[in-house]
């Protein structure tokens, strides 16, 4: 489990096709302090780190996280957004983050407000339903509140603490974006269909 607060931002040092996707992901965490095994979000995908070196990590991705994220963009230099996964008696100061990205939303639109930048994204069809104002989802592994929803759009304002704690400072037209949906809003709908 994670929180969606941004700690590091990693960068893709190296990727590899073996039977399943592998990367090195370099980190100003420390290393000795990750064991093998450990769950790190990477862009808000919950990966398994296999190997360790000095200010890295390495990761294997299966089909099904390909599919479902946006880790076919992932090429070396490639920034992401890093958080270690949630301890018992941590603050939680995001929402609680899974880290099983349901689907990629698209940015279609950016406009500059004052410091802030207001982001609209197109949800999939079928995760649209999921997302309420005011409500949180997690973009890139980024514990965020919606601010308006308009269909299968809806709107985010990132901060400037935010744009520079994390890599939505480098947002841009047309990125592909992993989307986690409120692990609450999930859990009601399911709900609903057994009603």
């Amino acid at each position: 489990m994670f929180t969606g607060i941004i700690t590091d931002i990693g960068e893709v040092v190296e990727t590899e096709q073996r039977g399943d996707l592998r990367a090195r992901i370099k980190t100003s965490y420390d290393t000795a302090t990750i064991d093998i095994g450990a769950s790190i979000a990477c862009d808000g995908v919950c990966l398994t780190a296999i190997k360790l070196g000095d200010g890295w990590f390495d990761v294997e991705i299966s089909a099904e996280s390909v599919s479902k994220t946006n880790l076919t963009t992932w090429a070396p230099g490639k920034r992401l957004n890093l958080e270690r996964a949630l301890k018992l008696g941590d603050e939680l100061g995001g929402h609680i983050v899974s880290g099983h990205v349901d689907g990629v939303a698209q940015v279609v639109d950016i406009k500059e407000e004052g410091d802030s930048t207001r982001v609209t994204l197109r949800a999939p069809e079928a995760l649209a339903k999921f997302i309420a104002p005011k409500g949180s989802v997690a973009l890139n592994g980024t514990s965020l509140t919606v601010n308006e929803v308009n269909g299968k759009d809806f709107g985010i304002n990132f901060i400037p603490h935010t744009k520079v704690a994390t890599t939505w400072g480098d947002v841009a037209m047309g990125d592909p974006v992993n989307l986690e949906i409120d692990t609450l809003a999930r859990y009601v709908a399911r709900l609903q269909d057994w009603a």
